[in-house]
């Protein structure tokens, strides 16, 4: 009977942790659709959605730990400086500290391409997003 009983509780740990972490990467892989779309759009307002109290941004002529608004704003003018003409992910996955990472590249209309890198971490139990960087190619 005790035998049976740790088993059983066994099987029910592993599958609440395998739910748990299926679950988390479920949203890392939404979170990162969700701001690959806003960069494709060029909607500083979407990806902000995801900005947690602080992130680290690095754009051309911006570079520093700014608060959600004050990163909208620049994210904002960067977008209406260099209009979107495309945006191609070439990689993306997990990190060794647990974070999920995406890397590509953006097209403005005026002709500059530039090599995107965004971060995302867990924290509080939310998934933001915690760097955004920009570097022209």
């Amino acid at each position: 009977m005790g035998n049976k009983f740790v088993r059983i509780f066994i099987i029910f740990l592993i599958t609440i942790i395998t739910g748990i972490e299926h679950g988390a990467a479920r949203e890392f892989s939404d979170v990162a659709k969700e701001v690959t779309e806003g960069i494709e759009k060029g909607s500083a307002r979407e990806i902000a959605r995801h900005f947690g109290a602080a992130i680290d941004l690095k754009l051309p002529g911006n570079e520093g730990t700014y608060s959600r608004n004050q990163a909208e704003l620049i994210l904002r003018n960067f977008f209406s400086r260099n209009p979107v003409k495309s945006f191609e992910v070439q990689h993306q996955g997990p990190s060794r500290d647990g974070s999920v990472y995406v890397i590509g590249t953006y097209t403005s209309k005026n002709g500059k391409s530039y090599r995107v890198y965004f971060l995302m971490k867990s924290i509080s139990g939310s998934m933001v997003l915690h760097l955004l960087q920009m570097d022209e190619n």
